[in-house]
């Protein structure tokens, strides 16, 4: 979650103050995906989930 990261630790957030937040963010999956994506970079993306889910 954004509220962890060490780059907004100066903000004094602690773990368990969003709980719906962390909890989300151990069950979601977030993909890169912006306009310069060049294919390899996909392919490289595609390879990675395949092999963590040995599809």
């Amino acid at each position: 979650p954004l509220h962890l990261q060490k780059c907004f630790q100066y903000l004094g957030y602690k773990e368990g103050q969003f709980p719906v937040t962390e909890k989300m963010c151990k069950q979601i999956l977030a993909l890169p995906i912006y306009p310069e994506l060049t294919n390899e970079e996909v392919e490289y993306i595609c390879d990675c989930i395949k092999e963590f889910f040995n599809i």
